[in-house]
């Protein structure tokens, strides 16, 4: 077996879900994403930390290993290695490794490994839901029109809470007992963001404040959205079929089905 049969092979297993392989291997690294941001969690729990730190830490280096292998792996066998470095899920990817080496250095930066849970959007390749990616925004301002959008909707709104909330237990967590650990201070970023407000947790300092308001603000531009404008993408976006085949050049996903060349970065398709 020659070196370039060995990454046609490879290639087809980690950006593939159509074949048997190719769907274990995603639903394995679904699992061990879900595992990781888990774990990261619960260490932010003091009590929780104490006991079982060396596990933890133990698990948190099992899983950086495994993704910093898996991210080596993608780069290799795509065609233009720089192309999908510079991607969405190329930039994630090394994103949800890079936490964990610079906590050597920098000792707290290891809660910002929650941003793997970013990289749960394969799912919906998996699922072969690519048209609900592409048209991510259109659907969560249009939840009530089926329950696959509703789902999406709801994906998005956990991950923007989980990223706000781990922001602010960095931001607060210190001086601030609302803050102590990352799920008290999602549930304040959950609050804030539904704009129920109980105003049992606040920010005190000054850059604690700031994030709050973004946090807010963020939340307007994810729901006031025209109607009108809701119907019109929603008609545009369903019209396009597109396949679940990655490009070969750079990995990327939901080209039309007639579609010659990857629109990311121009390879030829197969």
């Amino acid at each position: 077996m020659n070196k370039k049969t060995l990454k046609e092979k490879v290639h087809s297993v980690i950006f593939e879900a159509e074949t048997s392989k190719g769907h274990i291997f995603d639903m394995f690294l679904l699992c061990m994403i879900i595992g990781s941001v888990a774990a990261v969690m619960i260490e932010s729990v003091d009590s929780v930390k104490v006991k079982y730190g060396t596990l933890l830490l133990v698990l948190e280096w099992v899983f950086t290993i495994v993704f910093s292998i898996e991210y080596i792996v993608r780069l290799w066998v795509v065609k233009r290695p720089k192309a999908y470095a510079k991607s969405f899920f190329g930039v994630v990817d090394l994103l949800s490794c890079l936490p964990t080496y610079i906590g050597l250095f920098f000792p707290g930066t290891h809660s910002l490994l929650v941003i793997r849970i970013l990289r749960l959007l394969r799912m919906f390749r998996v699922m072969k839901m690519v048209n609900h990616i592409e048209g991510g925004d259109i659907i969560m301002r249009a939840l009530y029109k089926s329950r696959a959008k509703i789902f999406v909707f709801f994906m998005t709104v956990v991950v923007f809470s989980v990223i706000a909330g781990t922001v602010m237990y960095l931001v607060e967590g210190s001086h601030n007992d609302g803050y102590a650990n990352i799920p008290q201070s999602i549930y304040w970023a959950i609050v804030t963001i539904s704009t129920v407000g109980y105003g049992d947790v606040s920010p005190t300092s000054a850059l604690g404040k700031v994030v709050a308001t973004l946090t807010m603000l963020s939340t307007y531009a994810i729901i006031a959205v025209p109607t009108g404008i809701v119907a019109a993408e929603l008609s545009n976006t369903n019209s396009k079929d597109t396949t679940t085949d990655a490009c070969k050049g750079c990995g990327a996903h939901g080209h039309l089905e007639d579609a010659k060349f990857c629109r990311s970065c121009g390879s030829e398709l197969d």
